[in-house]
């Protein structure tokens, strides 16, 4: 399958392909180009557009398009990705529905990875999905001790 977002990705357009590549579709093919496109690249190419107004894999309310593609394909069935889809959705968002407080740190390392010149998003892509898993042994380990407690 082919997906397509807009380009100068940030966390949830870092974070959705890193999903798809390793849950959903390992051999995913993903598009980079800017906002105006999206819609009408997708249709041409009959890609799968995500992290755009108005499409399935899109924010809705309060939840980012991470969360949208967790549910779709039944993965927050899985402990450990409901706790990394909060901390995505936290460092994506105001951080408002879970007040995640490892989302500060998902969102500042986002940051940093767009400013270490890498010569296109996908090339970004690549070298920060060890960010993501590297967050998800972390989360299946909290799952592991006890998450979620009885505070949540």
């Amino acid at each position: 399958m082919k997906w397509i977002t807009r380009e100068r990705v940030k966390v949830d357009r870092v974070a959705c392909p890193w999903l798809i590549r390793k849950f959903i579709d390992p051999q995913a093919e993903f598009l980079f180009v800017p906002a105006d496109q999206v819609l009408p690249e997708a249709h041409r190419l009959g890609a799968i557009p995500y992290d755009v107004p108005g499409v399935e894999f899109g924010h809705h309310g309060k939840e980012c398009s991470f969360d949208a593609l967790v549910k779709k394909h039944g993965l927050d069935q899985d402990p450990a990705m409901s706790l990394l889809s909060r901390i995505v959705n936290g460092a994506d968002t105001d951080n408002s529905l879970w007040n995640q407080p490892e989302s500060a740190g998902l969102k500042a390392l986002a940051e940093g990875f767009r400013h270490l010149g890498f010569k296109d998003d996908l090339a970004l892509n690549r070298a920060e999905w060890i960010v993501y898993d590297a967050l998800y042994a972390y989360c299946q380990e909290e799952v592991r001790r006890g998450w979620p407690t009885t505070s949540v």
